[in-house]
């Protein structure tokens, strides 16, 4: 396994370490148990802050492998980690900030739950994965992201090839080949369809300047088909958020759809764009704006309010789609 390098503590005023990040391979818990164990005592042994997120059935083989050490590892289900693409990057920022100023580096091992996911939804979370790379570039984090290629689809591990620089295979490291820089990353399969036509529970605005008119139109379609007051105040902000950019940077009006999808509630929001518009930061969103006055505020909040966003630029102008779950 790689090592890490010396003399990079940052309580020294030593260059800090940049970022590390791994996909772990493995065909089962025995394989996981000690590439991980290896991981994380390597990790202690060098005052490594090591935070290990991942399924419970890896809990217990990493508890019974570190065996006294495992309570040196902080240990998270990933279940109650791995929320939405927005707030899972937001957790993991705030932490590596929390405890970069007393550590060498902060150990993660992650462990996305792939399952249950639908076509829009797993697109999201391998950018995710990818955006991990532009996320934390310059920080002392060593993130080792685990797949479990006996249970899980082909195509995932495949992409795992992609969203990660290093691939890690029992004993070995190896640089990945099919690797892609983030800002040069895109997804086959985020086909973002046009919402079905003529549902019963759909409507369609349009807006300017006047946001206070949007959010009650958005507010009032939510209480008239029941959505919940949690998530439909979330759903109101995310729209104003969003809408706010459209009409201080894009072409100053747009248009709104809401529909109902199962247990979800989506919107699109659509703007023309200015003349020459239509493409847009890779990272939109996923990033915190760099200051106050820094464009990228509203889908960065809107991305932690909703349980999904999608951005499609490939248009003159801009449509964002936010989904939210009503319970």
């Amino acid at each position: 396994m790689r090592q890490a390098e010396e003399g990079s503590n940052p309580a020294t005023g030593d260059l800090a370490p940049t970022l590390i990040h791994q996909a772990l391979l493995y065909d089962g818990v025995e394989t996981f148990g000690s590439v991980a164990s290896r991981f994380c005592l390597d990790g202690l042994a060098r005052g490594d802050r090591v935070l290990a997120v991942v399924t419970p059935p890896n809990i217990e083989a990493l508890e019974a492998v570190l065996g006294a050490d495992a309570a040196r590892v902080e240990l998270v289900d990933a279940r109650e980690w791995y929320d939405t693409p927005g707030r899972t990057l937001d957790a993991y920022t705030r932490y590596v900030d929390g405890h970069r100023a007393d550590h060498p580096r902060i150990r993660v091992l992650g462990e996305p739950v792939w399952q249950g996911f639908d076509q829009a939804q797993e697109a999201e979370w391998t950018r995710y994965e990818s955006v991990i790379n532009a996320a934390f570039a310059d920080s002392p984090a060593w993130i080792m992201c685990s797949y479990d290629t006996r249970a899980l689809p082909g195509h995932i591990a495949d992409d795992a090839r992609r969203t990660h620089p290093e691939l890690v295979t029992g004993d070995d490291t190896m640089v990945s080949p099919a690797y892609t820089p983030p800002a040069e990353f895109g997804h086959a399969r985020d086909l973002l369809p046009l919402p079905p036509p003529g549902s019963a529970d759909g409507a369609r605005f349009v807006f300017d300047a006047d946001l206070a008119l949007l959010r009650q139109r958005v507010a009032s379609w939510a209480a008239a088909r029941d959505v919940p007051a949690e998530p439909a105040d979330r759903l109101t902000l995310a729209v104003n958020e969003v809408a706010t950019n459209a009409v201080e940077h894009g072409g100053g009006h747009g248009e709104i759809l809401l529909w109902i999808d199962g247990d979800s509630v989506c919107c699109d929001v659509v703007d023309p764009g200015r003349p020459g518009g239509g493409a847009t930061e890779p990272f939109a969103g996923y990033l915190p704006p760099a200051s106050a006055t820094a464009r990228g505020h509203g889908l960065w909040v809107a991305r932690r309010l909703c349980d999904l966003v999608e951005v499609r630029t490939d248009r003159p102008g801009t449509q964002i789609r936010l989904r939210l779950r009503r319970g």
